[in-house]
């Protein structure tokens, strides 16, 4: 098959494995990127399984069709969030759906792309910026949400304060806020220099070991695509379409985005809402999932020599349960 550098699957053989993959099996790869993950699982699912998968980048649905080209009719792309997971499974329904992979963030090539202004580092020179690179950050592309360089001109100090603090755990993160407001009064901050620049001036993260820029842009990628309302509604569309039995794995690569699934999965697992006081269940909620995963499965040293970027990636796993 095609190969290509697009973006190196991170815990490829330990997602292979708690996706249980048989012959036949239907999966979706709600995050394809450029199409590791779903060639490795058409492979395991051969002769006659099924690879449906989502991604809002147009650049990564290119990518992707050209690495799964050979797969032929196996393969059926969509550009879309995840968090529409139930409206794909319903346009090609009957189809029942196996198996489903979350692989959370950005992709290495969305990063490494200085017009998608992801980063600020410059290849080969960590304290560098990269000047040129527009404060975009959508990962669609499309404009249907306005860039990060709109919500550095347009939001409140309060806002701003809320998402470097809540998103991004920013100490400094009022005066970081405050420091937007005061710059935007006399220009704007369009550039991911122009932004690095005054997290320097402001003395931001001063003494801390890792560059503080790195919590400000992850905050903005954050709230530019709604990352978190996205894996939210994402989680509970792919509970509701698995097969009983069914598999769904999370990757993800941060606490905000970990801690959310791990909720997710447990509270789906518990079923029952009631307070333990009560004699009796009245909610009558049931349990839809079984943990595969009590604890997150991390890379080895092995894998993050290979790939730096896979040292913060925790793996959760659950079944749909067969009663549900």
């Amino acid at each position: 098959m095609v190969t290509t550098d697009y973006h190196e699957p991170v815990l490829l053989a330990e997602t292979l494995g708690q996706l249980d993959l048989k012959s036949g099996s239907v999966i979706i790869d709600g995050t394809l990127g450029g199409g590791g993950h779903a060639e490795a699982i058409l492979d395991h699912t051969g002769p006659d399984g099924i690879l449906i998968g989502l991604d809002l980048d147009s650049d990564a649905i290119r990518e992707a069709a050209t690495r799964l080209r050979g797969y032929g009719e196996r393969v059926r792309l969509f550009q879309s969030s995840f968090r529409r997971i139930d409206d794909i499974a319903a346009e090609i329904a009957p189809t029942s759906i196996d198996g489903i992979v979350l692989d959370l963030g950005v992709s290495s090539h969305q990063l490494d792309a200085p017009e998608r202004g992801f980063r600020f580092g410059t290849t080969g020179d960590p304290g560098s910026v990269a000047s040129e690179s527009p404060l975009d950050m959508r990962m669609d592309g499309l404009g249907d949400r306005p860039p990060a360089s709109s919500l550095l001109a347009t939001w409140s100090a309060e806002k701003l304060e809320k998402i470097f603090s809540k998103y991004g755990q920013l100490p400094g993160s009022r005066r970081l806020a405050n420091g937007i407001i005061d710059r935007r009064k006399s220009e704007p901050l369009e550039t991911a220099a122009d932004l690095v620049h005054l997290i320097r001036e402001l003395g931001i993260g001063r003494g801390r070991k890792h560059n503080p820029a790195t919590l400000v842009f992850q905050a903005l990628r954050i709230a530019v695509n709604d990352e978190l309302g996205a894996l939210e509604e994402g989680l509970q569309a792919a509970i509701r379409v698995l097969r009983p039995g069914g598999r769904l794995a999370v990757i993800a690569y941060h606490s905000l985005e970990d801690r959310l699934v791990k909720q997710t999965f447990r509270a789906a697992a518990k079923g029952c809402t009631c307070p333990p006081e009560w004699p009796a269940c009245a909610c009558g909620i049931e349990p839809t999932l079984k943990l595969l995963t009590r604890r997150p499965i991390v890379p080895d040293g092995g894998e993050i020599e290979k790939n730096p970027r896979a040292r913060s990636a925790r793996l959760r796993a659950a079944a749909r349960l067969e009663a549900a």
